[in-house]
């Protein structure tokens, strides 16, 4: 699941709710609050949703990923992407995981969660920055600030297919463009999942954007 909080700037009860109801094993967050205020702010919501941080933020530029209490988290790394002040600052956060119970032959994966910025050439440097340091089982969720048709987009899809659904995600009360996304690497498969019904009272009040999420197979497919 991938999720812009919006600075936690709306309701964060609300927000919770649309989380708990999703209930995933990995949730990549944007626009977590910066600097000091994350250490405060990021563990209650996250408690609020039954998931851990790791607690690490500092060159994230905003991103966070929490994980489930079954996930298996085997390391975690972040990196900031180059901004010119005094514009945003952008980073992204991983998380090594896997599932207990998946058997040896299952290799554990990078989960990313990347903020890009409002510049389209921005944009692309950032996404070229960030495949180059992927290892060939990744996700990669986040808000990209552009549609489809941008290069940005276009880049990271070349790579990692688009896995979730094409319903709009921004704005939150009345969405017309998905601009948050998740990529998989191709021997990642999209598997059913549960139908989630949200209220549209917790989408519009959690945050300014709506959360996308997908549910994988981490197995490899058959050869």
């Amino acid at each position: 699941m991938s999720y812009n909080l919006h600075d936690l700037r709306d309701d964060r009860t609300a927000a919770a709710r649309v989380v708990r109801a999703v209930d995933p094993d990995v949730l990549c967050l944007q626009e977590v609050p910066r600097r000091l205020t994350t250490e405060l702010r990021l563990p209650p919501f996250a408690r609020a949703c039954g998931l851990r941080w790791d607690g690490r933020r500092l060159g994230t530029g905003g991103t966070a990923v929490l994980t489930g209490p079954r996930v298996v988290v085997h390391g975690s790394r972040r990196g900031r992407l180059p901004v010119r002040f005094p514009d945003r600052t952008r980073g992204y956060a991983v998380a090594t995981v896997s599932l207990p119970g998946g058997g040896a032959t299952v290799a554990p994966v990078d989960v990313v969660s990347v903020h890009l910025g409002l510049k389209a050439p921005e944009r692309v440097r950032h996404a070229a920055a960030l495949l180059a340091t992927l290892s060939a089982r990744a996700v990669v969720a986040g808000d990209l600030n552009e549609g489809a048709d941008g290069a940005a987009h276009r880049l990271v899809a070349a790579r990692l297919p688009v896995v979730s659904s094409a319903e709009a995600t921004f704005p939150a009360d009345r969405p017309s463009v998905v601009i948050d996304v998740v990529f998989a690497s191709p021997g990642l498969s999209r598997v059913p999942g549960a139908t989630v019904e949200l209220p549209e009272r917790d989408l519009a009040s959690g945050s300014d954007h709506r959360p996308v999420w997908v549910d994988l197979d981490l197995r490899p497919r058959p050869a």
